[in-house]
């Protein structure tokens, strides 16, 4: 019976250890975490909070410091001021202001007198090879190149010849103060007629072959514009849409200015601040019957 009664301070220790070996056996192998006590009381301590701070579980995006476009180069701004061709167009430039003085003396003559008569009429310059078309208030109503005749001078030494039979120099337009009417040729085409005897005539360009008449219209320069037998060639534009409607219905005054004495001398003014009107030389002029067919040398 001693056998059998075994001290309690040994089986204790004895029950611990058993205890301690079937929990080990028991267990998986994850390690256990016993409660941390405080040294002093000995009671179990606040258990520590392990749960990541939300920074730490959801790390912020990088801060991007890199500029905007359009902080880096703005945009410039829309300009809507106009553009200073469209706010000032440039004023027209008048024909007649880069006439010749002479030109200018005449029709101020011509206006101031009256000697138009309240007719529409035609200012050419031989000189520079061109026409001025006035209505009959004296209006500008445009102004064109010109082809005129071959030899240089102001009077006909061969009028109503044969233009084979018209030497170069005797091809001349005459210069003088003209009473025209509009009237046909014998092809049926419109001419505005200056002298029916002498069959001179202001017409649209005849394209003459081997001449190139429409060329020298448009060429820059006036030295070949002389190459009619004295007709008075113009554009066909201006033809049709200036001379033709001023002239239709009514007779008009077509002035030739010299280019061998002064157009003051011609015409019979003053070059003075106050121009008078004086006699008219003998120059001719319309006054046979227009209505009659003019001539085939009319359009030369």
């Amino acid at each position: 019976t001693e056998r059998m009664h075994t001290p309690i301070r040994m089986i204790v220790p004895g029950l611990l250890l058993a205890f301690s070996a079937t929990a080990v056996h028991a267990s998986p192998k994850t390690a256990q975490v016993a409660p941390a006590t405080d040294a002093v009381t000995g009671q179990p301590s606040k258990p520590l909070d392990l749960t990541p701070y939300p920074a730490a579980s959801a790390p912020a995006a990088p801060i991007d410091l890199a500029p905007y476009p359009a902080a880096s180069a703005p945009a410039a701004p829309i300009d809507l001021a106009p553009h200073p061709a469209a706010s000032a167009p440039a004023a027209p430039i008048d024909p007649l202001e880069a006439a010749s003085a002479e030109v200018k003396q005449v029709a101020r003559w011509v206006i101031d007198s009256g000697d138009n008569t309240r007719l529409p009429f035609l200012l050419i310059d031989k000189a520079n090879a061109r026409v001025f078309a006035f209505n009959p208030a004296g209006q500008l109503q445009g102004d064109a190149p010109v082809l005129l005749g071959m030899g240089l001078g102001d009077r006909m030494t061969a009028p109503n010849a044969a233009m084979s039979q018209m030497p170069p120099h005797t091809r001349i337009t005459p210069a003088g103060r003209f009473v025209s009417k509009l009237a046909k040729d014998v092809d049926g085409k419109e001419i505005l007629v200056l002298d029916y005897k002498a069959s001179f005539s202001l017409h649209p360009v005849v394209n003459t072959p081997g001449q190139q008449r429409p060329q020298r219209l448009s060429s820059a320069t006036v030295q070949d514009n002389r190459i009619s037998f004295g007709c008075i060639n113009v554009p066909v534009p201006f033809y049709k849409t200036v001379i033709s409607p001023a002239f239709t219905g009514t007779h008009g005054l077509v002035y030739i200015l010299p280019e061998t004495s002064p157009a003051s001398a011609m015409f019979g003014f003053k070059t003075a601040d106050t121009l008078v009107a004086g006699p008219q030389q003998d120059t001719p002029a319309l006054n046979g019957p227009v209505a009659q067919t003019v001539p085939a040398a009319a359009a030369k």
